[in-house]
């Protein structure tokens, strides 16, 4: 952070300061960005969750907000909001959000999401964002409402960014509503709440959005420990006898 901190000043001070100061300090913050994100990637190795608890694993919900689909075409993220879970209970003060800086997004995501073309252009770049997102998820499972979206973008970002593979496991929310509703046709994140009496008060905004995801994941949880199933391995396992669910990543 006090690195992060010092590059955001010396942007502001880089018409005072030589060109080869200015690339030193992005360089060094880069190392350590890059050398933080292994040290995480290295416990994620040694550390197997199948078999721990789903109700004592943490987890970090979060949602991103983007200017499209197709981070490869030009797709930026705009925000990350996220809430971190010790497994059925959230940890309301333990929560992240950041916007991102962004260039010309059009006037329909910017209506959508409520932001404004002024607060990305002053926002923080996405590699240091990414770098204090990183810290704050540590070795966390991740889970996101159609994950594959955050998935894409997270690859593709930790890669353009950090030159670093998005190795984090990533779960999807319809990975356990599935399980506990097999029944049930549930598809979008409204959906999901309307059926489980979840309160929506804001939507597409990064942070808000999480916090109503981690409440979907709550409420899967304890039906899926209703239903004897106790760990990820139990899902897993479920699954592999043939019954289809959401996707784990």
């Amino acid at each position: 952070m006090i690195m992060n901190n010092m590059v955001q000043l010396v942007k502001q001070l880089s018409g005072k300061l030589s060109p080869n100061v200015y690339t030193s300090l992005q360089q060094k913050s880069g190392a350590a960005r890059l050398s933080q994100l292994r040290q995480i990637q290295r416990e994620l190795k040694q550390e197997d969750i199948l078999d721990s608890p789903l109700t004592e694993l943490p987890f970090v919900i979060f949602d991103l907000e983007t200017s499209g689909f197709y981070p490869d075409k030009g797709d930026c993220i705009l925000s990350i909001g996220a809430v971190k879970m010790k497994g059925e209970q959230i940890l309301d003060e333990e929560t992240y959000y950041s916007t991102v800086h962004c260039l010309n997004p059009s006037e329909e995501i910017l209506e959508l999401t409520g932001l404004t073309s002024e607060e990305l252009e002053q926002s923080p770049a996405l590699e240091d964002v990414l770098g204090d997102f990183y810290k704050y998820i540590g070795k966390s499972t991740l889970v996101a409402h159609h994950a594959s979206h955050e998935k894409k973008f997270m690859s593709h970002a930790t890669w353009q960014t950090l030159r670093a593979t998005f190795q984090h496991r990533i779960i999807d929310t319809s990975f356990l509503t599935k399980v506990v509703h097999p029944e049930l046709k549930l598809v979008t994140l409204d959906e999901c709440c309307e059926h489980y009496e979840i309160p929506i008060s804001i939507r597409h905004h990064a942070k808000e959005d999480a916090m109503v995801t981690a409440q979907l994941w709550q409420k899967n949880i304890q039906l899926a420990k209703e239903l004897g199933f106790e760990t990820l391995r139990d899902v897993y396992t479920y699954l592999a006898k043939g019954h289809q669910a959401g996707s784990t990543q």
